[in-house]
């Protein structure tokens, strides 16, 4: 049985605001040491499939230069698979940018279906969970499946999110409606699904020559097979999975993380999450810190007087004498100034605080605003920026007009935004 992951990682993930500024939604870290679709990734080697392709479309650079040849995934293989990262291109005809799920894998099919496998395996490379999907091809087997859709139970608030499925006794697929107003269930579509190899190639083209087609698997090759009385099943899955695909969600799988019972063993050894990382030194935890509930990464610094409560910190980061850092994210190689307090913010890679700066101090009541800081960015000394503002990418102490940034503002950099 030859088995071949597609995994789709061409998202712009504009919700994600200034995160995906400069980087595709796979390639923003996670966990201080992780990219997103480093957890996909891995599902796939822990599950043994080897033959990996992934197709990526907006701003690329990060994820290509963070998969490279596949050497963290055991990935770097000539003939026996391996990951190859597909991009749009340019031909005489029937290629341009993808114009949705199913477009993406369309146009890609033909080296999709090289060398004949049996089933594809498409995934999404923005979402954080750890299915083994050697179960999920067994359900497909078993049930004499064309297509096998996971799925998981949601909120009911956020049934609208999702596609929503309806199933009989034997999990057979009786109904599908995509993100619906009013959604019959809270049973969803995780965007997790086994084909034969023949059934997709059919529906692929069927659904290419339709012109008033989104060419999007929720919305038009999922329907069509129910519609067809295709043999489409549902696997369903009880485990922990999101989809960040916002700064709330983001930033609520990293608390999720922090808890008494995390939502993912990262230290489980049978199912390790790989990635590339740099080499940095040990932490340097002085005496007098207090850290409490947080997950602190290779080379951070932590001084005395210095206090870290429920928050995630990636590479590098310094935090220095008086600072308090409370449910934050604070990505690679930021400074956090002497005496600042940053509460409920996600700052991107390389932010430098100056000292005494107050960043999104925690509202009264419970309530909860996340406050962005994008990457590159200098905060000059004595600011405030309050609850929900957002500051760009690249932003210099000389673009702030004042010294406070209300919570409705968006302060952007008034020179070019450079790629880095």
């Amino acid at each position: 049985m030859k088995i071949r992951a597609v995994i789709l990682a061409g998202g712009e993930g504009s919700r994600l605001g200034i995160l995906t500024a400069k980087r595709t939604k796979p390639a923003v870290p996670f966990a201080g040491k992780y990219r997103i679709i480093d957890f996909t990734l891995s599902n796939c080697v822990n599950s043994g499939i080897f033959d990996v392709m992934i197709l990526a479309q907006y701003r690329p650079h990060s994820l290509i230069e963070h998969i490279g040849a596949g050497g963290p995934w055991d990935l770097n293989r000539d003939f026996t698979g391996g990951v190859r990262i597909l991009t749009p291109y340019k031909a005489r005809r029937d290629s341009d940018w993808f114009h949705g799920t199913a477009d993406a894998v369309q146009q890609n099919f033909r080296f999709i279906k090289s060398n004949f496998p049996d089933l594809i395996v498409i995934l999404s490379g923005d979402h954080i969970y750890e299915m083994n999907y050697d179960a999920l091809v067994a359900f497909h087997l078993d049930h004499r499946a064309d297509l096998t859709m996971a799925t998981i139970r949601v909120p009911d608030s956020e049934a609208p999110r999702f596609g929503i499925v309806g199933y009989d006794d034997d999990y057979r697929v009786a109904s599908f409606v995509e993100k619906p107003r009013t959604p019959p269930s809270n049973l969803a579509n995780m965007g997790v699904y086994v084909f034969n190899t023949t059934y997709l190639d059919k529906y692929l083209w069927e659904d290419h020559a339709l012109t008033n087609s989104s060419h999007d698997f929720g919305k038009d090759i999922i329907p069509r097979m129910v519609k067809n009385g295709e043999r489409v099943f549902t696997y369903p899955y009880s485990g922990y999975w999101v989809d960040v695909g916002t700064v709330d969600t983001y930033w609520q799988a990293h608390m999720d993380l922090l808890g008494d019972t995390p939502s993912i063993d990262l230290n489980d050894r049978s199912w390790i999450i790989h990635t590339r990382t740099e080499e940095r030194p040990p932490v340097r935890i002085s005496k007098g810190a207090d850290i409490i509930d947080s997950m602190i990464t290779d080379g951070c610094v932590i001084p005395s007087g210095a206090k870290i409560e429920r928050s995630v910190l990636a590479p590098g980061v310094r935090v220095l004498p008086g600072a308090v850092i409370k449910e934050s994210i604070i990505l690679t190689d930021c400074i956090v100034g002497e005496g600042s307090i940053v509460e409920h913010t996600i700052m991107d890679k390389r932010v430098r605080l100056g000292e005494n700066t107050i960043i999104g101090k925690a509202l009264p009541h419970g309530k909860r605003m996340i406050t962005m800081i994008g990457k590159n960015s200098h905060i000059p000394a004595g600011t405030t920026v309050e609850p929900g503002a957002t500051i760009g990418t690249d932003v210099t102490p000389a673009d702030f007009p004042s010294n406070l940034v209300r919570s409705a503002d968006y302060l952007e950099t008034k020179r070019p935004a450079y790629e880095v």
